[in-house]
């Protein structure tokens, strides 16, 4: 890799720390895990979905991400957290996109979310990305004339999905295995 490291920190873990989606419920509304991986998980704090063996995981948005993730060093870390690597990261490793781009997609990436964000109604669920597809279904569902700012919230979810497919291989919902 050409890319210029900070300190002794590589880009690919400068990029992680300074993106998070893919643990603070953006891109992933739950993340798979093995059956042996689910008492260690509920260990650290994760809450882990049992009852159903096709959908065994744990929710999002992570209970261990502060900013960065608490537990990456722990012998508990889920195996699905360790080798998911979005397209942008794999692009960086690749040495296909330098550190300031792989930096500047994530920024215009979060600044997108953050304009989604206030166009969601409040919900019971947490993630973002389920709040935000079934906002986005409902409005599509809807008979009438939209209105201005639902226009507004389907055009900019659009994009958002097509970065999220583009940028970061994320083009299912309802199945997410990191």
């Amino acid at each position: 890799m050409t890319n210029t490291a900070i300190g002794n920190e590589s880009p690919a873990n400068i990029l992680c720390k300074s993106c998070g989606l893919c643990c603070s419920g953006h891109l992933f509304a739950w993340v798979r895990l093995n059956a042996s991986e689910l008492s260690p998980a509920e260990s650290l704090g994760l809450k882990v979905i049992r009852n159903d063996p096709r959908q065994r995981g744990f929710t999002q948005p992570c209970p261990l991400w502060d900013g960065m993730c608490t537990v990456y060093a722990s012998a508990d870390y889920p195996r699905t957290c360790k080798t998911y690597k979005c397209i942008v990261l794999r692009r960086l490793l690749d040495d296909d996109i330098s550190l300031p781009a792989a930096l500047t997609v994530i920024q215009e990436t979060l600044t997108l979310i953050r304009e989604i964000e206030p166009l969601l109604p409040s919900s019971i669920a947490i993630s973002f990305c389920e709040r935000l597809i079934t906002h986005k279904e409902r409005l599509e569902s809807k008979g009438e004339e939209l209105d201005e700012l639902e226009q507004e919230f389907l055009r900019k979810t659009e994009a958002l999905l097509i970065c999220y497919e583009d940028q970061f291989g994320v083009d299912d919902f309802i199945d997410f295995e990191k």
